[in-house]
């Protein structure tokens, strides 16, 4: 998961520095964001694990996991694009809500994303533990208060109107369900092979 998210994000920011003008993220809301995202993925230590998946012991599978890196990475580049085109060409963006904008969708999606990827089964059929559970929705719940906290000035957020947040939603949303399906076709694949 985290290979994955890595990757995605360093391609996503990479792209992101060729066409605009300013910083897509400062520093120091690069550091937060990978701080906030790895909570609920520290808290997968704690998870309640499909059965099929400790029936037998079970190797590392490097080609695995490297496919599972380029394509849950590029799929998560993908929605980055699509939040940069939203960002910049709808909703017309200053610097600093775009950076507001995309830590918000970014950490959002980067810790609600792992409730989907965690099982190979569809996300409802896999209940996650509660400690997965409380530390995904605390760390939804922190990023959402952010940018509306006296912390905001600090780290370079800004306020966001009611509009973007509907639309960073809505993009978190509509990622969720691709991952979801990406995922069914990429296991499917697994076992075709």
């Amino acid at each position: 998961m985290e290979t994955s998210a890595n990757f995605g994000n360093m391609f996503s920011m990479a792209g992101a520095s060729l066409f605009l003008p300013f910083l897509p993220l400062l520093p120091k809301q690069i550091l937060l964001t990978n701080l906030m995202t790895d909570f609920p993925e520290m808290a997968i230590a704690t998870d309640s694990v499909d059965p099929e998946l400790v029936d037998q012991p079970r190797r590392w599978d490097i080609r695995f996991i490297r496919r599972f890196m380029l394509v849950f990475g590029v799929l998560s580049s993908v929605f980055d694009f699509l939040t940069f085109g939203v960002l910049m060409l709808i909703l017309h963006a200053t610097p600093e809500q775009f950076r507001t904008g995309w830590f918000v969708e970014s950490v959002l999606s980067a810790a609600l994303v792992v409730l989907v990827i965690r099982s190979r089964r569809p996300f409802f059929r896999s209940r996650p533990g509660w400690m997965l559970q409380a530390a995904t929705f605390a760390i939804v719940a922190v990023t959402l208060i952010i940018p509306y906290s006296r912390l905001a000035g600090v780290l370079g957020f800004t306020p966001l109107p009611a509009r973007f947040v509907v639309v960073m939603l809505g993009i978190v949303a509509v990622y969720l369900f691709s991952a979801e399906m990406v995922k069914r076709v990429f296991y499917q694949r697994r076992a075709a092979s």
